[in-house]
């Protein structure tokens, strides 16, 4: 639920000053959600009942190919580095889901989804203190309010997938306490969403509003129907409240336009012009690396590597010196299939459509309340996750993909689709219990690397030398640090360590030009490869 939290004050590092703390949280949590499945009882006993059906679906089958998939993409990868930590990402979202998907079958499905709703709450809660005047170091002035995530656009995502879930635990809360909670987490999201101007994730809660209310109606016919009209007004209350709140109150928001939200929603679905027409341009020439790389893709996390040989001169993606603007493409469909392959996208695809038959199933031939209840918020969650992963990177990132993960896998636990699916094939119990184990141990030494990426930075921060050669050990995979360390050698003269430096930052990002200009000084050309 912590997980927006994570973010350190390392300004040199815009972007993984806000991710790598989450994504320490996020392999940590998915490491121990696998060293606790070592320990699982697969039959029910009269102390503690479940739900859970042994054996694996074709979900499950469709996303173990996908994570096969996606470590044949790594093992190919260029750039090794960003292709373990973009694998490590997926990995703890598999993990996470059917952790959750087990949790809700022992009686913890509703407990879940509302730590994930909070998590989405509270990313809201610290973009709305920034933007009404709340200045700290943990928070960055590009592409405000984005609280500690860093940009608004991340934080709106969350709260288009969280809003149903919150939604939900207002719903179904036992008690006033959760159920008020809930409540001023809807506040926070309404707001945060209105006030990021994402297009995105106001098309993603547009969608989702369908399959919330068909689950919503579809339950209040069904036995064991308690949605009292007081709760649906609650949530009619609190949305409102957020809406209004994020329009009229003032803010230290400094828009250009006169209108500006009024602006937002009618560009919602615009692709002639500004950012919609860069996301064309962007895909098109993201297509034409996968047809250079049909069967794996160009290696998981490595689009920012290859993508500037396939990018015309003016091309909004790229930036400065050969390097892209963004380390990942705007979509994480996209991603997939540039990065993994057309294979890869495929069985990613499986598992949501999986997910979304398991939402339908729940809703319209559900026998309880429940469930269909249940089936609408997943519907609807996948709704919010698919239109906003073709905006923009989502599972792409450590704190969205916790999130949707765990969410998707404890609403598909409660809606009961999962228990009634038929089961494709059952591993036996050791090899289940070996597969878990190295998961941990994949997870645990991805949180280890993430932790040594974290000191590097720190140390770099410094800007003393010691430290920054420090930070090099730390994390060989940095471009930045093996750039720096290029530079002050150079300074020195010493042409040997140029060399060395500027040539593993060359192999890292081969089209960007700082380290060619390294190495031509000390007298070392690069031979640039053809397309």
């Amino acid at each position: 639920m912590l997980v927006p939290l994570a973010a350190t004050p390392y300004k040199l590092f815009d972007l993984d000053r806000f991710f790598l703390p989450k994504e320490l949280v996020l392999h940590v949590c998915a490491a121990l959600c696998a060293a606790l499945c070592l320990a699982r009882r697969d039959a029910a006993s009269p102390d503690r009942p479940t739900r859970t059906a042994p054996g694996a679906t074709w979900v499950d089958l469709a996303l173990i190919g996908y994570l096969a998939l996606s470590l044949a993409s790594t093992l190919t990868a260029p750039n090794p580095w960003l292709a373990t930590r973009a694998l490590a990402i997926t990995l703890s979202g598999a993990a996470l889901f059917w952790t959750a998907r087990h949790l809700a079958g022992r009686g913890l499905g509703d407990t879940v989804v509302g730590a994930a709703g909070a998590a989405c709450a509270l990313a809201a809660a610290m973009t709305l203190l920034q933007a009404y005047g709340v200045e700290t170091e943990y928070f960055s002035l590009n592409r405000a309010p984005g609280g500690t995530f860093g940009n608004r656009n991340f934080v709106a995502h969350l709260a288009a997938v969280g809003g149903p879930l919150l939604v939900f635990t207002v719903l179904r809360a036992r008690s006033a306490l959760p159920m008020l909670g809930a409540a001023a987490g809807l506040v926070a999201t309404a707001a945060a969403l209105v006030l990021s101007r994402s297009r995105g994730a106001y098309l993603a809660t547009a969608a989702s509003m369908v399959p919330l209310v068909l689950g919503a109606w579809r339950a209040a016919r069904l036995p064991g129907a308690a949605f009292p009209a007081g709760r649906a007004l609650l949530v009619a209350a609190a949305l409102g409240a957020g809406a209004a709140g994020a329009v009229t109150l003032p803010n230290t928001l400094e828009w250009k336009s006169d209108n500006p939200y009024l602006e937002s929603v009618k560009g919602v679905v615009d692709y002639k012009s500004g950012s919609g027409r860069g996301r064309l341009k962007q895909y098109t020439n993201s297509v034409r690396m996968t047809v250079a790389h049909p069967l794996l893709g160009v290696g998981a996390g490595n689009w920012p590597v290859r993508y500037p040989r396939y990018a015309p001169a003016g091309d909004p993606s790229l930036g400065d010196d050969g390097m892209t603007s963004n380390p990942w493409p705007s979509s994480d469909w996209v991603a997939v299939l540039s990065e993994r392959g057309p294979v890869a996208l495929a069985a990613l695809g499986a598992v949501f459509l999986g997910l979304a038959l398991w939402a339908h199933a729940a809703v319209w031939r559900g026998r309880s309340a429940e469930g269909a209840m249940a089936g609408g918020v997943l519907g609807a969650a996948l709704a919010a996750a698919v239109v906003v992963g073709t905006f923009d990177a989502v599972l792409l990132l450590a704190a969205p993909a916790f999130v949707v993960w765990t969410a998707l896998g404890a609403l598909a636990g409660l809606s009961g689709a999962a228990d009634d699916a038929r089961r494709v094939v059952a591993a036996p119990r050791p090899v289940r219990r070996l597969g878990a184990l190295a998961v941990a141990l994949v997870l645990l030494a991805s949180a280890l690397r993430t932790v040594g990426q974290a000191v590097a930075m720190a140390l770099f921060s410094t800007g003393r030398a010691p430290q920054i050669a420090m930070a090099a050990r730390l994390d060989p995979g940095s471009f930045r640090v093996r750039v720096r360390e290029a530079e002050l050698a150079a300074r020195r003269g010493r042409c040997t360590e140029v060399r060395t430096h500027a040539g593993a930052a060359h192999d890292l990002f081969p089209e960007a030009g700082a380290p060619r200009r390294l190495l031509a000084a000390c007298g070392t050309g690069t031979r640039r490869r053809s397309r």
